[in-house]
């Protein structure tokens, strides 16, 4: 049984200077826009357990899951429901592969700042971008 708290990560990789952030397009059933992977907790979960099942979920992903927690979370409303979102910050290899979850179409690796001006539609998600570019920014 799902609650309504929820965890978001963003997904990021260094490829030779650059760094790339990982967007996903929900399916039209599911609203048709773009966005971090996102899921919510199920009972007696904690956001980081929930982080990872859905990494693995959504993007099939098989390697170390080494959260970075950015230190940011949003309420939001969403068919007439309230939740809460934590938010978190994932680095992978730029070899890992992708493979998607029924619940998306398709994806892209996008610099941040596309992501935000061009992809992303909900303020917390983009939030999130900004605060872990700052924080990869700041090491």
């Amino acid at each position: 049984m799902r609650t309504n708290n929820q965890a978001e990560i963003i997904v990021f990789k260094k490829k030779e200077k650059e760094l790339l952030f990982l967007i996903l397009k929900r399916i039209p059933k599911r609203g048709g826009f773009w966005q971090p992977i996102t899921g919510g907790l199920e009972n007696d979960e904690t956001f980081e357990e929930a982080a990872k099942r859905e990494t693995r979920e959504e993007i099939g992903f098989i390697g170390e899951i080494s959260l970075i927690d950015i230190d940011y979370s949003f309420n939001f409303s969403y068919n007439n429901n309230e939740y809460f979102e934590k938010v978190f910050g994932l680095e992978i290899s730029p070899e890992s592969k992708i493979i998607l979850s029924e619940e998306h179409s398709e994806y892209k690796w996008v610099n941040g700042q596309a992501a935000i001006d061009k992809f992303l539609k909900y303020p917390g998600n983009k939030e999130g971008f900004k605060k872990l570019m700052e924080l990869i920014n700041n090491l």
